[in-house]
């Protein structure tokens, strides 16, 4: 009976989210939302046990068995002999090639995924286990380990019930285009089981799609019987306590307030800090409502363009730097619930974040002194110009970009604006809606933006923030940052797995990019969370959304 316990039921759980989640679809991965409901109904190879840590099998029996030769690297797998379909047809090896080939499958909605997995070459099947495969790989790299099972699995039998994608292996799929009339007609009735809407019978999740009401709320229940309830003593990957888990589209956060302390929602989550603080301080919301602060892996950033003339010199950099007043931004923005870092490593990473470097302080008088440096001269007017090799002389007047309507970035524009413009640098605010703000970035067409980075503490490959080989349209690296030196830097740490060595390579990556300053980070957010009291077994941690629904119970009465 002691085991037992850890099925131990719960009502229902209902949870804030800001907006729609657009699609369901498990390859289309919309948005963070759409992640969490999606991880409801389908299930993974592996799983993130969030507040350990720790990658973790679900789908799978055991985290995979690494090979390595040459440039090929083999990563062998096996089923849990309990996992199975809603109709109690086991899940296979086959299920895994499938589920890959739809990922790599012309005309459907697969870019991402198809772009992700592309280092899997084949995968092997044993002939002499239906549930045991070889994922057959590029050359290893430490991050293959969690992203090899990291994609929602599909049912062969239902979704291609002919085999006809049998008939092609990975890479004639990659090749051949929508030219084959066998893998058109696989699309065409692919698309036709409407996997956005995410119908509970092709995940083998604990919970099914209840009812979706488009801008107000999508309810999911759970599954009796569920093949998770037979694995006894049960891991938590596989915990699925609540009965029903209900999600509450509430855009304004006055209203979502509103409806947690009325008791209308029990879970809000990236709470407001101004209502955080508002609730901490009303003694009756504390008597229904706990509220917790973890340590995020989010950090607000300042990039430079550093292809820009005014900006190609890391003085001018590291001057305008010392012009946000950091300590006051927490205190104004984030009611105290954030805390600076050095580095794009946590300060609370005591393994890896390099604590021989100090955060970027305030300081106007350190800014003019950098800006001499770099070759700058203040003129009577107080402006800043600077002789050019060739041209005319350079004027130093700057922009800084933002997401339109976040109330803490318009405050960080305005902080450095009003810092700037004492010591003579101009700066012009240029508030952007958000998907026309990410063109220009990636076209270079800023001087400083402000955005939000978010990492995890598993995976430490900045190739595709920070090496010069990701600028460009289709890349991440907005700043145009990167060298020789900088670009074998992060290559080496994405590949490597000694832990003392990549100890080495982050701090000395930390200490270049403080040298460089091609981005500054502001700060780390905690996030706010608010949980009505009579729920405990959270599953708190600093990876988002910050606590796991399906381990929720309610707290024994005293």
């Amino acid at each position: 009976m002691g085991c037992r316990q850890e099925t131990k039921r719960t009502d229902n759980v209902r949870i804030r989210w800001p907006r729609d989640p657009e699609t369901l679809h498990p390859h289309t991965l919309a948005n963070a939302l759409a992640i969490q409901a999606i991880n409801l109904t389908y299930q993974s190879l592996l799983a993130i046990d969030a507040p350990q840590q720790r990658i973790v099998p679900w789908l799978a029996e055991a985290l995979p068995v690494v090979r390595r030769a040459g440039n090929t690297s083999y990563l062998t797998y096996r089923i849990r002999p309990a996992a199975t379909w809603d109709d109690g047809q086991p899940i296979t090896a086959q299920d895994i090639l499938f589920t890959l080939k739809t990922m790599r499958c012309p005309d459907l909605p697969n870019e991402r995924m198809r772009a992700t997995y592309g280092f899997v070459r084949s995968v092997q099947l044993d002939s002499t286990d239906a549930r045991r495969f070889t994922l057959v790989c590029n050359q290893f790299a430490p991050d293959y380990v969690l992203t090899s099972g990291d994609f929602a699995v599909l049912p062969e039998h239902l979704l291609d019930p002919r085999h006809q994608l049998r008939a092609f292996s990975l890479g004639q799929l990659d090749s051949m285009g929508a030219s084959s009339p066998v893998v058109k007609q696989f699309v065409q009735g692919f698309s036709q089981a409407r996997l956005e809407q995410s119908p509970g019978k092709y995940g083998s999740g604990p919970y099914v799609l209840k009812s979706w009401q488009s801008g107000q709320r999508l309810v999911f229940a759970r599954k009796k019987p569920w093949w998770g309830d037979q694995v006894i003593p049960t891991p938590a990957p596989l915990l699925a306590r609540p009965n029903q888990i209900s999600f509450h589209i509430i855009p304004d956060q006055t209203t979502a307030l509103l409806a947690l302390r009325r008791g209308d929602i029990d879970v809000y989550s990236s709470l407001p800090a101004t209502d955080y603080q508002q609730l901490a301080s009303s003694a009756s919301d504390q008597k229904r409502i706990a509220l917790y602060a973890s340590d995020s892996y989010e950090a607000v950033t300042v990039g430079f363009n550093t292809k820009k003339p005014t900006l190609a010199d890391r003085k001018t950099r590291q001057a305008i730097s010392h012009l946000f007043d950091i300590p006051t931004l927490i205190k104004a923005t984030q009611h105290g619930l954030a805390y600076q870092s050095a580095s794009l490593i946590s300060p609370h990473d005591k393994h890896y974040y390099n604590d021989s470097l100090a955060p970027v302080a305030f300081s106007p008088a350190r800014a003019t002194q950098l800006l001499t440096q770099a070759g700058w001269q203040q003129q009577a007017d107080k402006s800043w110009q600077r002789q050019s090799a060739s041209g005319p002389a350079q004027q130093l007047a700057l922009s800084i970009s933002y997401r339109a309507g976040d109330a803490a970035y318009e405050f960080t524009a305005l902080q450095l604006r009003t810092a700037a413009g004492k010591v003579g640098i101009p700066i012009n605010l240029r508030p952007t809606e958000s998907s026309v703000l990410t063109q220009q970035l990636q076209a270079g067409a800023f001087d400083l933006y402000i955005r939000s980075l978010i990492g995890n503490p598993f995976a430490h490959n900045f190739l595709p923030l920070l090496h010069s080989g990701s600028t460009g349209v289709n890349g991440g690296n907005y700043t145009g940052f990167g060298n020789t030196s900088s670009d074998a830097l992060l290559t080496e740490l994405a590949a490597a797995q000694d832990t003392v060595r990549k100890k080495q390579m982050l701090r000395r990556l930390q200490h270049v990019l403080q040298q460089e300053n091609p981005l500054t980070v502001l700060y780390f957010k905690r996030n706010p969370l608010a949980v009505a009291r009579r729920f405990t077994d959270l599953g708190l941690s600093g990876l988002p959304p910050g606590y796991e629904a399906t381990r929720f119970s309610v707290r024994p009465q005293p």
